[in-house]
């Protein structure tokens, strides 16, 4: 039958390059109720509707663990409906949205109560949401968590919205005291203020001087000072994002001091050069910046070496004339523009084609984007992975198939992305959320998800 519809019974997936959880093989997948009930060898199970994908590979879906979603209070920016149809056209079924950047944050109950009401029924992937640690909500900490966000976010260095203020060293203190406490996740924007106030600040279109303006002892200083507070509390942190590989060697001697911290790193970070970003074209701003080649070749070492738990897209979007560029009429200016990479829809391509080069796996990457991030918010019983038992979220990906990115024909709501114009190698043909195909031209269909109980 084809692809883009969804029968209603059991069906067998079946493809010569399954990506399971011990490798890739030839295997056929039994999807039942919106689970895996099988995984058998190839051509050896039978249903009334049988897929037959061929060479095209079958991955499990992608888990987005950073995605600004933006709405309610900046829609403009990126909506619901808009990020999870760009996720789920990606390969993306499970998104979880970061507490800034809407109106109201997500600080407080009310504040995710607003998300969870204007989410409902928009989502084309199952959503999950983070909260906020700002100063003077500690209170509010564990109520949320037991409203079910996966952990709480916080930045040391202003956010750029004012609903979101920065952590002094006091209230970061008091922030991981309190998580320790109730046994939550910190994720944490990890640049030093003091170092990007020192920082030569140059405005105009050349993108060297932006670099300068957030160099990478702004984000070593900060996980130097995050790391310390989390050995003196015990708390578990998460370093969002990291752009810079002066920051790995912080992380591998908290981790041999039994700190409990994990890191995350980017596609834009391990795709994108620094000496490849054209004058004016803020597409390419984002904070932490995009740091040069010799950088971004120790970043894919530590993650062949298993240092980074997550490939995340930090999704985040914002309107035309936010960013300034300069093919739009703008003065792309680096300084001015605002900072943020859309590439939701462009992560799985985005990645494959960079580590197929280096000699990467399809598993590499499943690990990298699916079960890594799963992982970090205690999804592994349901999301990440092709296994029995799991939700049958599932994606047809031609991994060698071309496509030349035209950012107007994207699906987030914005026509902005640094990767315009590039060819990408991987292309995504189908994605099953629980059993059932996605069509963004048909009814959504995701469920919003909360942080498995623990306590």
């Amino acid at each position: 039958m084809p692809l883009s519809e969804t029968p209603s019974g059991p069906v067998v997936i079946r493809s010569r390059r399954v990506v399971l959880p011990d490798g890739e093989r030839p295997a056929d997948v039994l999807v039942r109720d919106g689970r895996i009930a099988a995984v058998a060898e190839h051509g050896s199970l039978t249903a009334e509707t049988v897929t037959d994908l061929g060479e095209i590979a079958l991955l499990p879906g992608l888990v987005d663990t950073h995605v600004h979603v933006n709405e309610p209070g900046r829609t403009e920016w990126e909506g619901f409906a808009t990020a999870t149809r760009a996720a789920a056209a990606g390969g993306v079924t499970t998104v979880i949205d970061m507490p800034l950047n809407s109106i109201p944050p997500t600080t407080t109950v009310d504040g995710l109560d607003a998300k969870r009401k204007i989410a409902e029924g928009q989502a084309w992937v199952d959503l999950g949401f983070w909260g906020g640690a700002i100063p003077g909500n500690a209170a509010d900490l564990e109520p949320l968590h037991d409203a079910g966000v996966f952990g709480f976010k916080s930045f040391l260095a202003p956010s750029g919205v004012d609903e979101f203020p920065h952590v002094e060293q006091a209230d970061l203190e008091t922030a991981l005291a309190e998580q320790a406490r109730i046994g939550a996740l910190a994720i944490i924007h990890a640049e030093d203020p003091a170092v990007l106030e020192a920082a030569p600040q140059q405005p105009g279109v050349h993108y060297r001087d932006f670099l300068a303006s957030r160099p990478d002892d702004a984000e070593a200083a900060a996980v130097a000072r995050l790391l310390d507070t989390a050995r003196r509390t015990g708390a578990r942190v998460h370093i969002l994002h990291v752009s810079s590989a002066a920051v790995l060697p912080l992380l591998r001697q908290a981790r041999a001091d039994g700190v409990r911290v994990t890191a995350e790193t980017c596609p834009h970070y391990l795709t994108l050069a620094a000496e490849e970003v054209p004058d004016g074209d803020t597409a390419f701003k984002c904070c932490p910046p995009i740091r040069d080649e010799s950088n971004r070749d120790q970043l894919w070492a530590a993650l062949a070496n298993g240092e980074f738990i997550a490939v995340v897209s930090d999704h985040s979007p914002s309107t035309l004339d936010l960013k300034l560029l300069a093919k739009y009429g703008g003065s792309g200016d680096f300084a001015a523009a605002w900072g943020g990479i859309a590439s939701l829809q462009l992560g799985l391509p985005a990645i494959w084609t960079e580590a197929r080069r280096r000699g990467h796996s399809l598993s590499d990457v499943v690990r990298w984007m699916s079960s890594g991030p799963a992982s970090l918010v205690g999804l592994t019983g349901t999301k990440g992975a092709i296994a029995v038992g799991h939700d049958a979220d599932l994606v047809a990906f031609d991994a060698d198939g071309t496509f030349a990115v035209i950012a107007e024909e994207l699906h987030h709501r914005n026509p902005v992305t640094p990767y315009a114009g590039k060819t990408l190698t991987g292309a995504v043909r189908t994605t099953w959320l629980r059993g059932r195909v996605v069509d963004v031209t048909a009814e959504p269909f995701g469920r919003q998800i909360a942080r498995p109980t623990t306590r």
